[in-house]
């Protein structure tokens, strides 16, 4: 299978001078109402058992860790024109030097490192934390830091805030078990009376590190995360019903569950980060200029702050070009506007002709981008861990 699967990537990559087309790959979830503004027909959100389509997960080589579902959910397909079809995940095992560029491949053994996706929710996602990576690792799992980024151009939807973190004084006083009587209690959405709100505006975002507690407004958004999906829900009430409380203890071994009940959890948290009273300074994504962009369009950083990836976004006037030259493998989704990237055709607002992958020798190489449309072309490039070192950091506020 191997030997096949490294047969049609050769192909595909000649075939696309070392570009390669993904098709959507739709993610369902049952413990929320789908917002709705992916771009489907209405029939297309309800995924009956499943839940509803609520996520849309980019260049991926992660399955959705979903309790019932399709073998391939959350995994991206590589495809060509005559209907060539290749999960990505097995064309980067097939040939991770192809994909990767042999010195990056030999230095990430795990493969691209990274997760890109929309997600698209009616109702505030729950107040929930991904474990670090001493807590991941018990249950075999990465950690999942994330960053977020607010889609311009969508409705902002009911709740355009998000809740983070713990107030001051908890992590001060250390009245960490403050949050217990709610696990253990588990029938209401009053434990968001510790965290803080912050207003999503679109254009801009955050970073959130595994072990931050946080709970996601309604804002459409684009998420580059580790490539994990681990998480612990804390808050038990949410859009009206009650959430399994199965959710908490998600990724905790049984025998932890067992020993520790609703404590063990409580140790996924990173209380100075969580109490941080510069939370806000210390991890708001505004767009930062990308210094020594070559063309007509404005390239801007807007996930950063991080070595665990990177992403840009470039958006290019009518009639513009605009040339990159990488550090390695990235991929690509256009949101707005039309044009081609890399030589190949993309179109914002058109699953399936709005996603591509640079593998490492094209994206090395200068390649342009042209906007043939008559609107800007709004594009995001998402990179891996390691590969850009000069995406900026937040200098931080001291406590």
């Amino acid at each position: 299978m191997a030997e096949a699967d490294r047969d049609l990537l050769d192909r595909l990559l000649e075939a696309g001078n070392g570009v390669l087309r993904c098709e959507p790959a739709w993610v369902a979830r049952d413990f929320l109402p789908p917002g709705r503004r992916l771009g489907l027909p209405e029939h297309a959100y309800d995924a009956g058992e499943r839940g509803a389509i609520c996520e849309r997960w980019l260049a991926s080589t992660t399955k959705a860790d979903n309790a019932v579902g399709p073998e391939d959910e959350g995994l991206s397909h590589v495809v060509g024109e005559h209907g060539e079809r290749l999960l990505l995940r097995d064309a980067v095992a097939a040939d991770p030097a192809a994909i990767m560029g042999a010195a990056y491949a030999a230095a990430h053994p795990a493969g691209l490192g990274r997760l890109a996706k929309i997600f698209d929710y009616a109702d505030r996602l729950p107040y929930h934390i991904h474990p670090p990576q001493e807590y991941a690792a018990l249950v075999g799992r990465n950690a999942k830091d994330e960053s977020y980024h607010f889609l311009p151009g969508a409705d902002l939807g009911a709740h355009p805030e998000t809740f983070f973190g713990v107030h001051p004084w908890i992590a001060e006083r250390s009245a960490h078990e403050v949050l217990l009587p709610y696990l253990v209690d588990w029938d209401s959405d009053l434990i968001l009376r510790h965290a803080r709100a912050e207003l999503q505006v679109a254009g801009e975002g955050f970073h959130v590190p595994s072990g931050v507690l946080h709970a996601p407004g309604t804002a459409l958004t684009l998420e580059l995360q580790e490539d994990s999906d681990v998480l612990s829900m804390f808050q038990a009430l949410n859009a009206g019903r009650i959430i399994s409380k199965d959710l908490l203890f998600k990724d905790v071994r049984p025998r932890d569950r067992e020993r520790h009940g609703e404590r063990f959890p409580l140790g996924f948290v990173d209380w100075e980060t969580n109490g941080d009273p510069w939370f806000y300074e210390n991890r708001h994504l505004s767009p930062q200029p990308v210094h020594g962009a070559d063309g007509d369009g404005e390239e801007t950083w807007v996930f950063y702050n991080t070595t665990k990836y990177a992403g840009k976004r470039l958006v290019l006037p009518p009639g513009g070009v605009h040339r990159l030259r990488e550090p390695g493998v990235y991929s690509v989704f256009a949101w707005a506007g039309e044009g081609r990237f890399a030589g190949h055709e993309v179109r914002g607002g058109e699953p399936g002709r709005d996603e591509l992958v640079v593998t490492h020798d094209a994206a090395t190489r200068v390649h342009e981008v042209v906007n043939t449309g008559r609107q800007g072309l709004v594009v995001f490039l998402f990179f891996g861990p390691g590969l850009h070192t000069g995406a900026p950091s937040i200098a931080g506020r001291a406590r």
